[in-house]
């Protein structure tokens, strides 16, 4: 038999929204029982049936404090449910196919909602949610505290030449301005928990250039609270796989260098999806007359987005509201 006075000791659990006791309560009830009183009296005072008194009582003899915890509702079998290899096939259909249920269905023989529903159970249902060319499901992941792993990566994206490109003048008109006007290269760092991003517009990608962006970069984080970075997740490009001047950057910041697997972009996903992101909300946001005038904006972008633009990954939230948290709450 368990002792009451160790109840005290367990972490708390959720109970049902509607449930009238709490585990806390619950406590109480073994406790007032345990003391002598009468199951029918310690019931009528806490507002409940006696057979509810007597069920917690009978849990909590036979199984402790774990008796005390709400049960799943979920059934301990389902024989209706379809069969395994029905599922694998259903499966191996999305994922090899990229069929949906309507298409699934008269192939197997089975409703599309059935269909729709094994692919929920096995986390199939959005095309999203699995890599395009292998069909395998993608591991999403969150860091647990700002700093410890920093997603950096470089977009090239064609300069605009003096008034104006092809989105300004026409296509033709603009194809006569657009010979020889090379690259600009936009360096980006986004912290994997915050989602907190940093960019800078550079000529070019090679080492230095990059070893100094990062430096800068974790000037950035710094301002906001982000004061110790761990680690640095890149892709297997020179600048980061060979040069001196990155590794020295690293260890400058007592950061760990980490490189993504060799034709894996999905990899370093949250910096490539914030790169599509810089791309349709800054880079094509609006026809620019200049590269100077897209360069410009880069700073009223990257203010807008850590601050006030929502993201789905963070309940509606921007960036920054993971930033300014209280004090000690990340270690």
């Amino acid at each position: 038999m368990v002792e009451v006075s160790n109840l005290h000791r367990t972490e708390a659990f959720v109970s049902h929204r509607n449930a009238r006791l709490t585990v806390h309560g619950r406590r109480l009830l073994v406790e007032r029982v345990r003391s002598g009183r009468p199951v029918a009296h310690v019931a009528a005072e806490m507002g409940i049936s006696r057979p509810t008194a007597h069920k917690w009582i009978r849990r909590w003899h036979s199984e402790g404090e774990s008796g005390l915890v709400d049960r799943s509702s979920r059934p301990r079998t389902t024989p209706h449910r379809t069969a395994a290899a029905t599922e694998a096939r259903v499966c191996r259909l999305r994922q090899e196919r990229k069929l949906g249920p309507a298409r699934i269905g008269p192939v197997l023989g089975l409703p599309a909602s059935t269909v729709h529903r094994i692919l929920v159970r096995h986390r199939l249902n959005r095309l999203a949610f699995l890599d395009r060319p292998t069909g395998q499901v993608i591991r999403r992941y969150e860091r647990d505290r700002p700093g410890e792993l920093i997603h950096v990566d470089v977009k090239k994206l064609g300069r605009i030449p003096d008034g104006g490109g092809h989105k300004v003048l026409g296509r033709q008109a603009g194809r006569t301005t657009r010979s020889n006007m090379g690259f600009d290269y936009i360096h980006s760092a986004v912290d994997d928990h915050t989602r907190l991003a940093y960019s800078e517009v550079h000529n070019d990608e090679k080492a230095p250039t990059c070893a100094a962006f990062l430096r800068r970069a974790a000037a950035f984080f710094a301002t906001h609270g982000i004061t110790r970075i761990e680690r640095v997740l890149t892709d297997n490009a020179w600048p980061y796989r060979k040069s001196f001047a990155w590794r020295e950057a690293l260890a400058d910041l007592g950061a760990a260098g980490k490189l993504t697997r060799i034709y894996r972009p999905q990899t370093n996903g949250k910096v490539e999806r914030f790169n599509r992101t810089l791309l349709d909300e800054w880079a094509y946001l609006r026809p620019y007359t200049s590269n100077d005038e897209r360069t410009t904006a880069l700073a009223d972008f990257l203010h807008t987005y850590n601050h006030h633009r929502c993201h789905t990954a963070l309940g509606g939230q921007p960036p920054i509201s993971r930033v300014n948290n209280p004090p000690g709450q990340y270690n």
